[in-house]
């Protein structure tokens, strides 16, 4: 069931329209990366980061579903995902999956209740 993963919750404090680019996103145990593209589009809401040197400048693409708090006054988006989980996702490439219907398939299967954290945090 991946049709939830691409929603904001109603706790994350999100205000569709607020521009993320630039925001540094922190997973449960430190910084990943700054978002350097978002959708606010209803059932298809994501961020592309920037890992920078974390993971060899590669971009990672997380589902808003992944999203636990926007801190508007220090420009923080704060995820509930580890480093490592989010670094074992399926490999994003902007050029090729953005709009991929499968990729998309595959990554929300990886960050929904039905991945393989069974919705917990590890």
């Amino acid at each position: 069931m991946t049709e939830h993963v691409w929603s904001y919750k109603s706790t994350a404090g999100h205000l569709a329209g607020t521009d993320l680019t630039g925001y540094k996103v922190e997973a449960t145990d430190g910084g990943i990366g700054k978002v350097d593209k978002h959708s606010d589009e209803v059932g298809d809401a994501y961020l592309v980061v920037d890992t920078g040197v974390w993971i060899f400048g590669k971009e990672v693409l997380l589902p808003a579903s992944t999203v636990i708090r926007v801190d508007a006054a220090e420009k923080k988006i704060y995820v509930d995902r580890t480093k490592e989980q989010i670094k074992d996702a399926p490999e994003f490439h902007r050029d090729k999956h953005l709009g991929d219907p499968e990729y998309r398939a595959e990554l929300g299967t990886y960050y929904s209740t039905g991945g393989p954290f069974g919705g917990r945090i590890v």
